[in-house]
């Protein structure tokens, strides 16, 4: 249920390093920026933020030395003297105004006009989230800035609850953001991915912008969930609500994902769409009819043990992925049930994903 049991990093890795400390490195670093809005209270002591509600949300701006030729997704935080070749490293932080936070996400979109917005899951701190932003960019090696969305999480396995309320009461803030980079022209798809509770604050967003009668936006949105953690009738309702989108949404599903077993457990055994089976005739017969893309990611190596981040193996596929997402409108052939074979290594338009296609007329 959490991003992660061993020692968790501190806000001092947020403490930007000089690149002459990393001079040293015998293969060059990737260097990777990545630009965060957060409705986290800062933490002005411990330069973070914690895990309180702000009223206003904050901008920044950071840059990344990412290992080179690292073999998974797993991430090593930098010690006081850090080791380029294995330890992910900040090397420049700034905080920025919103004008100014606007104009450089629009100015790090690539040549296509999209952009995209990662949001974490349950049990992540501010550091965490950063972090995964950064190994995901620099794994999918797509051009541009991607944005991450850090909403005030408890960091903590036992603050399940209080991530949902969180989760809830940061719609809006996510709704602005959205809607802020929709608004310039040269900003053509934005790819909203979410992961588990994640997820949920994404559907939840776009419902409240249905609401809102802002098609202009939903227009522009490429939705991705990863390991959804969301009620199944729930997420039911909110299709109801947002009606059919341009792009199709996609759902990255595992049926052997055992957080979402746990959090499952903890709703009194209510099942999770993140652990949607695709052998099972009627969701694939629901993916048709609700338009739908669920793909079986189950091939999928995961770092967490417990089947939960698999996600983050999938960013080496990032470029196919968002070049699907955001370079064409849907046809029926678009949705359905697929399984992701990871042997394969390929991505094939539509997700038809180096392996067997299923339901997918």
């Amino acid at each position: 249920m959490l991003a992660g049991c061993a020692t968790r990093p501190s806000p001092d890795v947020l403490k930007p390093v000089h690149l002459s400390q990393l001079t040293h490195a015998e293969k060059t670093p990737v260097s990777v920026k990545v630009l965060v809005a957060t409705n986290r209270t800062p933490d002005s002591i411990r330069g973070g933020f914690g895990s309180t509600w702000a009223d206003n949300l904050t901008y920044e701006q950071y840059g990344f030395s990412v290992p080179p030729n690292r073999k998974d997704t797993a991430i090593t935080y930098p010690t006081a003297t850090p080791e380029p070749e294995r330890q992910f490293a900040v090397v420049g932080r700034k905080q920025l105004a919103k004008d100014a936070f606007v104009q450089a996400a629009v100015g790090s979109v690539q040549s296509d006009g999209t952009i995209g917005i990662f949001v974490h899951g349950y049990n992540y701190s501010y550091q965490e989230a950063l972090f995964r932003t950064a190994q995901i960019a620099a794994d999918a090696n797509i051009p541009g800035s991607p944005v991450l969305f850090s909403w005030p999480s408890a960091a903590a396995v036992a603050g399940y609850v209080a991530d949902r309320d969180a989760a809830l009461s940061s719609r809006s803030d996510l709704d602005s953001l959205v809607a802020a980079l929709s608004a310039s022209g040269k900003v053509k798809r934005i790819i909203l991915f979410g992961h588990s509770m994640g997820g949920f604050l994404v559907m939840e967003t776009v419902r409240q912008l249905k609401l809102q009668h802002r098609d202009d936006v939903i227009g522009k949105l490429a939705v991705i969930l990863a390991a959804p953690d969301i009620d199944v009738d729930v997420f039911r309702s909110q299709l109801r609500d947002i009606g059919r989108m341009p792009i199709p949404i996609s759902l990255l599903v595992s049926k052997d994902d055992r957080a979402l077993v746990a959090s499952s457990f903890i709703a009194g055994e209510r099942a999770r769409v993140g652990r949607l089976d695709i052998d099972d005739p009627v969701i694939r017969e629901a993916a048709l009819k609700e338009r739908l893309r669920v793909i079986d990611i189950t091939s999928i190596q995961a770092s967490d043990g417990l089947g939960h981040d698999r996600y983050a193996s999938l960013a080496k596929f990032g470029a196919q992925l968002a070049s699907f997402e955001s370079g064409r409108r849907s046809t029926a052939g678009d949705v359905g049930a697929y399984v992701f074979d990871a042997a394969g290594a390929t991505v094939a338009s539509p997700f038809r994903l180096a392996g067997r296609v299923v339901g997918s007329q």
